[in-house]
């Protein structure tokens, strides 16, 4: 089969633009925090800012404005809580407007909960929040497009703590069974979980070898490295190739702002005025250092 496409290679931005992509996705998420009263997952946001940044930006073949193509790809957030990060990149890539999000983020009837929603919000494939849902959904759209003759990707963003979970890999398992190759599953390898190390509750290591002894393409990159994220898309596999490719993503919980990189207090919170202020100089400061 042979992959079409919904935008041609100028209209694809450069690592650098992507890197400011990120760092604008990175300060929109932190204003959220600091404007909602209530708490946001900000640390496993910050981890996967870069990964959205890529997808959303630069790998995924969807038009904002044609949303019902059944030419494009489609996005599953597996890890549902980082449903306010996907909400921005969606946002900046066109498909509705980031004032929306902050004006009714968490509100009664808001399209913009706190996990999301796709009878609530077009554009989300899939209403995601119970981890270890997502790459069983992804597959069974996987396998829905190999049955229709269509040759879009699907891909599943997950959280490396979801993985413990026994649903993932019957998952893995069935994909590979069924020669998915339209199917690939980016995980934010960031190794914390809620309130814990992940080495310290769940031993996944050898992590990769998992994935391989389960039949998938393995790719080992770091996560808040735009070029790698880049070559990495550019790299997949033809959809119509007989395995399923996993990337994991080396990340930082937090990334960017130095009181909550690897830090377990910020799982989820909020930020107040001098709080933000703060974040906001510790991004600025590792942008500046970044681009040196």
């Amino acid at each position: 089969m042979a992959r079409g496409t919904l935008r041609s290679a100028e209209d694809r931005p450069s690592v650098e633009e992507l890197e400011d992509l990120a760092f604008e996705l990175r300060s929109k998420l932190l204003h959220l925090c600091g404007t909602y009263e209530g708490a946001v997952h900000i640390g496993g946001d910050l981890s996967a800012a870069d990964i959205f940044t890529a997808l959303f930006q630069y790998g995924l073949e969807v038009d904002p404005s044609d949303l019902a193509n059944p030419e494009r790809d489609r996005f599953v957030l597996s890890k549902g809580h980082a449903a306010v990060c996907m909400y921005i990149a969606m946002a900046i890539r066109g498909f509705f407007s980031y004032d929306g999000i902050v004006e009714t983020y968490g509100k009664l009837d808001s399209a913009y909960g706190m996990h999301p929603c796709k009878v609530q919000l077009p554009g989300v494939e899939a209403s995601t929040g119970s981890l270890g849902h997502g790459l069983p959904l992804a597959v069974g759209m996987a396998l829905g497009a190999r049955h229709r003759g269509e040759d879009h990707r699907v891909v599943c963003l997950m959280g490396d703590g979801e993985t413990g979970e026994g649903s993932v890999w019957e998952a893995a398992m069935a994909a590979r069974s069924n020669e998915l190759g339209n199917l690939v599953a980016f995980i934010d390898r960031n190794r914390q979980l809620m309130t814990s190390f992940a080495e310290e509750r769940v031993v996944f290591e050898p992590y990769p070898d998992k994935w391989r002894a389960f039949g998938w393409n393995v790719v080992e990159i770091s996560g808040h490295d735009m070029s790698q994220l880049v070559a990495a898309i550019d790299a997949l596999p033809a959809t119509d190739a007989d395995r399923p490719t996993v990337v994991i993503c080396e990340t930082v919980k937090g990334k960017g702002v130095d009181f909550m990189e690897h830090n377990l207090a910020w799982h989820a919170g909020s930020l107040g005025a001098a709080d933000l202020e703060r974040a906001m100089a510790s991004l600025e400061a590792n942008r500046k250092k970044e681009t040196v």
